[in-house]
């Protein structure tokens, strides 16, 4: 029982104290840290939010003839169950996430070390 009061959320408490004293650091980062870490997030921000909206259009792109598919031509009928069509769907709109995530974070990433370079010369 008291094993159980010293838990928040599932974690023990000496190991949410490690953690939180591991955040804390000595050190003060220096500006430029600050703006690196800051353009890092912005990156991947922007990555998911294109990842996203690649994603809804793949399942939409991918759901409307693999249903149709399964209606209309008869080997679908038979050999497509629920689950088969729900994998297609789901491995469209997964490879579009990822692979859209990807190239964003590559071609935003790959923008800021351009600008950070203009800057030094």
């Amino acid at each position: 029982m008291n094993q159980r009061r010293n838990r928040k959320m599932g974690i023990p408490t000496e190991m949410r104290e490690a953690w939180a004293e591991k955040r804390r650091s000595f050190f003060i980062p220096s500006p430029s840290e600050e703006q690196r870490n800051l353009d890092s997030k912005t990156c991947v921000q922007e990555g998911v939010r294109e990842g996203l909206k690649a994603a809804s259009i793949a399942c939409v792109a991918s759901a409307v003839p693999t249903l149709s598919a399964v209606r209309v031509i008869p080997w679908a009928k038979a050999n497509l169950n629920y689950t088969a069509q729900a994998l297609i769907i789901s491995g469209a709109s997964i490879a579009a996430y990822f692979i859209t995530a990807d190239k964003t974070i590559l071609e935003c990433a790959r923008r800021n070390s351009l600008t950070n370079f203009e800057k030094r010369e």
